[in-house]
């Protein structure tokens, strides 16, 4: 056990990391659902202008999806439901977010969507785990 921790061997389905998963994907779906997809639902006319100047069609649309991979998907992860098409749609949002809205910005102003990228290419990769709805379903 303590060799497999030092040299980063998975310990598979184990209690702990499966509790583990579970608190992280809770507090990043809660948090990124709160702190960031409450706010943007439903658009401003500030984040629909925002969306049209990064060059997507259908601003008012995309702004709206935007909102919803934040605050729905941010749900749907913090219950584990979905999780891998939901966590692909909040990378999807988090890249633009942090690669082409905040390209300008600097490296602090970017990081949080660069953290929430990175966990949810986590979840994509290794699903919600067994303390998730998608467990169930499987």
């Amino acid at each position: 056990m303590i060799r497999a921790f030092l040299f980063g061997a998975r310990p598979s389905g184990s209690t702990a990391s499966e509790l583990i998963l579970l608190a992280v994907r809770v507090f990043a779906g809660v948090a990124l659902a709160v702190a960031h997809g409450l706010g943007k639902l439903p658009p401003r006319e500030g984040f629909v202008q925002g969306v049209a100047k990064m060059g997507f069609p259908s601003p008012e649309v995309f702004a709206w999806m935007s909102g919803l991979a934040e605050f729905a998907g941010g749900l749907l992860l913090a219950v584990g439901l979905l999780v891998r098409p939901v966590a692909l749609a909040i990378a999807f949002n988090m890249a633009v977010a942090g690669f082409v809205a905040h390209a300008p910005d600097p490296f602090r102003t970017r990081e949080p969507a660069l953290l929430f990228l990175a966990l949810a290419l986590v979840f994509v990769a290794i699903g919600g785990g067994r303390y998730s709805v998608d467990r169930r379903f499987r």
